[in-house]
């Protein structure tokens, strides 16, 4: 083997340890509000938006030098909607597990980092399944976010974020009176405060 390759892999290990010492792993607790809709595919029904809550913990990691990493959280959310379909008003409260999973990128920034987030986000309904005798939410909802925010002092995140549902997030049950399929994807804003250590 000679010099060159000796010295690509001495600095491939070098680089490889030096990543995890010099990267920042901060965790704490995240709460926040949400306010969601739900987007109909036809136009004889109507969603309006209402707000919900949510609370968890969110861990974090970033690699200094660029400014990059991710973060994953773990929180309970309420989503609240209401909508009209022919002149009927349905009321539905859905409880969530959910995980959000974000790429960011902080700006370098002494005493305040702006940031961006892009990710997904898995939500798992723990309550709510039934909606009177027409409709069922769906067991898991998944959407794709988009947030930003600000990091103050290195420990305080205030975000903003918009998720946009992928999936169908309720279905007609066979005893409606016109079981067609219909779609219905969630629209979630979320605002949110964490405290990371």
């Amino acid at each position: 083997m000679n010099r060159f390759k000796l010295f690509l892999i001495a600095a491939i290990v070098a680089i490889a340890g030096a990543m995890p010492a010099s990267a920042q792993f901060k965790i704490g607790p995240k709460i926040g509000a949400t306010v969601s809709s739900l987007k109909f595919d036809r136009s004889v029904f109507d969603s309006d938006n209402r707000a919900g809550f949510t609370g968890g913990l969110m861990c974090e990691f970033t690699v200094p030098v660029v400014g990059v990493g991710f973060d994953l959280s773990a929180m309970y959310v309420r989503r609240s909607t209401r909508w009209m379909e022919c002149n009927n008003v349905v009321s539905d409260s859905r409880d969530y597990f959910t995980i959000p999973v974000n790429l960011k990128w902080k700006m370098r920034l002494p005493l305040v980092k702006p940031f961006l987030t892009t990710g997904p986000e898995f939500a798992f309904l723990t309550s709510g399944r039934s909606v009177g005798e027409a409709w069922r939410n769906k067991k898991i909802d998944y959407s794709w976010n988009f947030g930003a925010g600000v990091e103050i002092l290195g420990h305080l995140q205030l975000a903003a974020a918009y998720g946009i549902g992928l999936n169908s997030a309720l279905q007609k049950t066979g005893v409606a009176d016109n079981a067609t399929k219909v779609e219905a994807k969630n629209r979630v804003w979320t605002l949110t405060a964490a405290y990371l250590f």
